[in-house]
């Protein structure tokens, strides 16, 4: 079990946030106008989890990517126990030689979304380095508080270790991924592969993670009520993870919380990108300085007036098509090693 740190800085005063990129900021007008930054309360969960007017599903057509993938959702042992868990798996249906994987793990909050979602953007990264994608379902908050969900994506890891040669992967080239949540879980997840020697972790690729309970950074002090999912949601989600009077306490595992743990060394190579303009960014940037303080090898890009997800829903903005080729770039060098 990997030790970790309870005592925390006090709040920082801080000053007002910073500006949006001037492209982006018609678009958080737009989104907040739909959902505000403050959205996601514990009670009103189930409306949160419906479908957004306009966004769709992914279907297996569509993650195919015109023929080029085979598509199939597989149950596959959860931990021990513990239910089933799905595996939604994308392989390239033309490779030759066991091809490197992501491995990814859905954001939401810890509250929403399935293995569906972000799935289209981690295929977009993968396809043209002929990757695979296995995408995790876990069970979420609150009904399934810690350690349910981070358990539940690490048992999908052993599982696909397990079975490389069946899916024809490269059992020496899993990349563990995820955006915000889903980031939060690929690092627990990548540290339990270390403290386990559990499966070997080519490396993780976090994108905006979600890795702090105490949610008192400058960073979620600035955009309180400003952008999207402010400290406000944010608290919804680790008080839905941890359960209510846990957060912040001294009993949060750092596989929950991985910016609770104090040893971060021996991590495979680390891509970390954030938003300056969003709730994360102080967290994240304090997780990849220490990442370089245990002698780790990380890659740390902050975009200026980036807001949480921006590249999703702007994926045509410059600064988004900048994070995207910097993440591009950075898949490509690891794979080339």
């Amino acid at each position: 079990m990997t030790t970790h740190i309870t005592d925390r800085s006090s709040a920082q005063p801080v000053g007002p946030p910073p500006p949006f990129d001037p492209e982006l900021a018609p678009v958080v007008d737009i989104l907040t106008g739909l959902r505000s930054p403050d959205a996601y309360r514990l009670d009103n969960i189930a409306e949160m989890r419906k479908p957004v007017p306009g966004v769709e599903t992914p279907t297996d057509g569509v993650l195919s990517r015109g023929g080029t993938y085979s598509v199939e959702e597989r149950a596959v042992p959860g931990p021990e126990g513990e239910p089933d868990i799905s595996l939604l798996i994308c392989l390239p249906k033309h490779a030759t030689t066991p091809t490197p994987t992501v491995y990814h793990i859905h954001g939401g909050g810890m509250m929403v979304g399935d293995n569906r979602f972000g799935l289209v953007e981690i295929l977009n990264l993968a396809e043209p380095m002929g990757m695979a994608v296995v995408s995790v379902e876990y069970r979420l908050a609150p009904e399934t508080p810690h350690p349910g969900p981070v358990e539940d994506c690490y048992a999908g890891l052993v599982w696909v270790s397990d079975h490389a040669h069946e899916l024809n992967i490269d059992l020496e080239r899993i990349v563990v991924g995820g955006a915000s949540a889903g980031g939060g879980l690929a690092a627990g997840v990548t540290l339990m592969a270390r403290d386990r020697n559990g499966p070997a972790v080519l490396a993780q690729l976090l994108l905006s993670p979600m890795l702090d309970d105490c949610n008192d950074s400058p960073s979620a002090q600035q955009m309180r009520g400003v952008g999207i999912w402010d400290s406000s949601s944010n608290e919804t989600g680790w008080n839905a993870l941890l359960g209510e009077g846990v957060r912040g306490g001294p009993d949060v595992s750092p596989y929950a919380a991985p910016s609770r743990t104090a040893d971060l060394s021996g991590l495979p190579p680390t891509f970390i990108d954030v938003g300056s303009a969003e709730t994360f960014r102080d967290e994240d940037v304090a997780y990849a300085s220490r990442i370089w303080q245990a002698g780790g090898r990380l890659e740390l890009h902050v975009w200026p007036g980036g807001f949480h997800g921006f590249d999703v829903v702007a994926p045509q903005a410059v600064i988004s098509q900048d994070a995207i080729a910097a993440r591009v770039a950075w898949l490509r060098r690891q794979l080339s090693v």
